[in-house]
């Protein structure tokens, strides 16, 4: 009833957020007021749900101001840093406990922790991440305590050389599990699986600036 009567007494202009849809929307318009999409088009995130929703642009510009529709929906934002200098080591890897080597994390607002995930053949993993572990990375990294809640995440690839880390747009991350669950075959994933991610990296870095670890704040 509470909810009902919130959802009526809204702005006009965040009602339909709040009040349920009788029916999904199919094909590419905006999912939250049925314009038509470009291909290339803005995300908002569910908070609740923990889904993205495409949207148009007036829609998506809503959604990036703090509190709409009760912080239900936020805005993904779109910018994408390659952090060079982050301090990232073996013995913070080894820490964290993930598996493999490619791991995503960013902070659930709605258990109020940081999370990590892993892409697999099966789709997102989460891994039990050790708070104190992660707490120690943003210590040495005070730039990470930057990412945008629900929606920003701190992408990490591990390689012979070292890691690289990103930080972009949560629906950067699933793009990357999708790829995977898509094109991995076998054990070794296969000569396709492997094309499909260099060409996400690869396409990663071109979107890329750069921020060096010890800095305070990510270039907008």
């Amino acid at each position: 009833m509470a909810e009902r009567a919130g959802a009526a007494a809204a702005p006009r202009s965040l009602r339909r957020f709040l009040e349920p849809r009788s029916h999904p929307r199919t094909g590419e318009v905006c999912e939250l007021c049925g314009a038509p999409l470009a291909d290339k088009h803005s995300h908002v995130a569910s908070v609740e749900s923990r889904s993205l929703l495409c949207a148009c642009r007036p829609c998506y510009l809503l959604f990036t101001l703090e509190g709409a529709a009760r912080g239900k929906f936020r805005a993904v934002p779109e910018r994408y840093v390659f952090a060079s200098g982050l301090v990232m080591a073996e013995r913070h890897w080894d820490g964290l406990q993930i598996p493999v080597d490619i791991a995503f994390f960013f902070f659930n607002s709605s258990i109020g922790r940081t999370v990590a995930f892993y892409p697999s053949p099966a789709g997102a993993t989460q891994s039990q991440l050790p708070l104190e572990t992660w707490d120690e990375l943003v210590k040495e990294n005070p730039v990470l305590a930057g990412l945008a809640a629900d929606v920003e995440a701190l992408l990490v690839s591990k390689g012979r050389d070292g890691f690289e880390c990103y930080v972009v747009p949560i629906d950067a991350c699933y793009e990357l599990v999708g790829l995977i669950r898509r094109y991995w075959k076998g054990f070794d994933g296969g000569e396709e699986a492997w094309r499909a991610m260099h060409g996400f990296f690869t396409g990663l870095r071109e979107r890329c600036g750069e921020a060096r670890g010890g800095s305070t704040s990510w270039p907008s």
